[in-house]
C-alpha cells in the first residue's frame, strides 16, 4: 500500500526553493521570538548589578601599578602579592550599574575577612557613590591603613550596593 504524502510536504519536496525563501526565515523569526522572553511579555524589571570587583594591593607610594598597561598592572600586583614588605594597603575597584531612571545617592559596602579578622567580625568599609542611572561606573574604595593592618591577609570579601536601607545588589568572593 503506497504511503500518502501530505499536500504541504508534497509542495515542499516539489519546490525546494520555497523552503529557502519562506519556511526557513519563518523558523528563524519563531526561534528569535522564543529566545527573548521580553518579546513574550515576560520581562523582568531591571535591577542594579555589581559587574566586577578588583582588589588591588598598594605599594608604599599608594600606587597599584607603575604603568597604565593592564599587563604591567597584573605583573606589579604579582610582585606585591609575593612580597608583603612592599605593601602599604589595599584598594577595591568596583564596577556597578543601576537601571535607567532616577539618579540616586547610593552606598557601596565592602566586608572583608582575613587572617586577623575572623568570620564573626569582618572588617567593614563603606563609600558613597552617585548613580547616573543606566550607565556602569567605577567606584574606588580604599582600605584605611588601620583596617588593613587589622585585616591581615585577605581571604574573602563581599560587596553590596545599598539605596537607603534597601540592598540593590551583591557580589561575593568564592570563599565568602
Amino acid at each position: 500500500m503506497p504511503v500518502k504524502v501530505p499536500d504541504c510536504l508534497h509542495l515542499l519536496i516539489r519546490y525546494p526553493g520555497a523552503v529557502r525563501r519562506f519556511l526557513l526565515p519563518l523558523l528563524l523569526v519563531l526561534a528569535v521570538v522564543a529566545a527573548f522572553p521580553a518579546a513574550q511579555g515576560k520581562s523582568r524589571p531591571p535591577t542594579a548589578r555589581i559587574l566586577k570587583v578588583l582588589p588591588h594591593f598598594l605599594d608604599r607610594q599608594g600606587r597599584h601599578s607603575i604603568n597604565p598597561s593592564l599587563m604591567d598592572r597584573d605583573a606589579y600586583q604579582f610582585e606585591l602579592r609575593r612580597d608583603p614588605a612592599l605593601r602599604s594597603g589595599m584598594r577595591f575597584d568596583i564596577l556597578w550599574k543601576t537601571p535607567p531612571g532616577n539618579p540616586a545617592a547610593l552606598t557601596v559596602k565592602l566586608e572583608l575577612r582575613g587572617s586577623k579578622a575572623p568570620q564573626q567580625a569582618p572588617v567593614v568599609v563603606t563609600s558613597r557613590a552617585f548613580s547616573r542611572g543606566g550607565f556602569s561606573q567605577w567606584t574606588r574604595v580604599p582600605l584605611p591603613k588601620a583596617d588593613y593592618e587589622a585585616l591581615g591577609e585577605l581571604s574573602a570579601w563581599r560587596v553590596t550596593l545599598w539605596k537607603d536601607e534597601e540592598k540593590l545588589a551583591e557580589q561575593t568572593s568564592f570563599l565568602w
